[in-house]
């Protein structure tokens, strides 16, 4: 590809994927997420300035990040777990329904257009961005975590929209933990570890799902980048540490009005790309 050739955009885009790398990895450990609210639009805006059509760059991109997002959900996961933050059995609980609704997810990735990843993107952090801003006033469905079908209703869901969004499900797994009554901190270390259950499936869906497909870029399996994934990789596992580190060190309210602000800011991040 022409763009390749220039020395200076060929540099650019590595420093753009060692950034974004970065950043996946403090907000894995932050926030509990697998960091595809950024690793998703980054992504998608490097395979579209190579002349990847967004038919082709938004899947890439999301497969792409589910696969980043299952190294540094370990790292993060095993980070919270030696705080005392993680809850074992609600992985447990989640485990098979989230298996269900990630492949559901990868299948429809094949056919959905990019409206649709966009779309769900925007609806899921406006809503988790709302309650956690406003301090949850309002949002409270319980003091305890549903039975078994409510856990297995609720994992589903999880599972699907996290396949869609190209996340590893920490943004919805915390949002329905914490209208539940399960302390932010918590409710973040146990996200962690929904991440892990989220992008080992995904990413082997997405991969499964891009066979076939023409005009994937050089280097890709599927609708995953290994060349995306070995540039981001390095930077995202010196750094997930750190977000360990800092959300343990935030008070319960410092952290919901950061996390709020993250999601808000991806949020009209994708509204304005579905408006243009």
């Amino acid at each position: 590809m022409e763009i390749l050739s220039d020395p200076l955009t060929l540099a650019t885009l590595l420093a753009a994927f060692a950034v974004a790398g970065a950043a996946i990895g403090v907000l894995a450990g932050l926030f509990g997420v697998g960091g595809g609210a950024i690793s998703v639009p980054v992504f998608f805006e490097i395979f579209g300035l190579l002349g990847y059509p967004p038919e082709i760059a938004m899947p890439l991109a999301v497969g792409t990040s589910l696969a980043v997002i299952v190294p540094t959900s370990i790292s993060s996961a095993r980070g919270h777990h030696r705080k005392g933050t993680l809850e074992v059995g609600v992985l447990r609980a989640w485990a098979a329904p989230i298996l269900v609704g990630v492949m559901i997810g990868a299948v429809v990735a094949r056919y959905a257009p990019p409206l649709v990843f966009q779309a769900v993107f925007v609806v899921v952090a406006t809503l988790n961005a709302v309650k956690l801003l406003t301090g949850g006033r309002g949002w409270h469905l319980g003091d305890t975590l549903p039975g078994k079908v409510g856990m297995n209703l609720g994992g589903g869901v999880i599972g699907l929209a996290s396949a869609i969004m190209g996340i590893g499900g920490g943004a919805l797994s915390n949002l329905f933990l914490t209208l539940y009554g399960l302390p932010i901190h918590r409710a973040i270390g146990t996200s962690a570890g929904v991440g892990v259950l989220i992008a080992i499936p995904g990413s082997i869906g997405y991969v499964l799902a891009g066979l076939g497909q023409d005009g994937l870029p050089p280097g890709s399996l599927g609708f995953v980048s290994l060349i995306a994934f070995a540039l981001t990789i390095p930077t995202s596992m010196l750094t997930t540490r750190f977000g360990v580190a800092l959300a343990h060190k935030m008070t319960r309210r410092a952290l919901e009005i950061a996390f709020g602000s993250f999601l808000l800011l991806v949020a009209v991040r994708f509204l304005l790309a579905i408006l243009t």
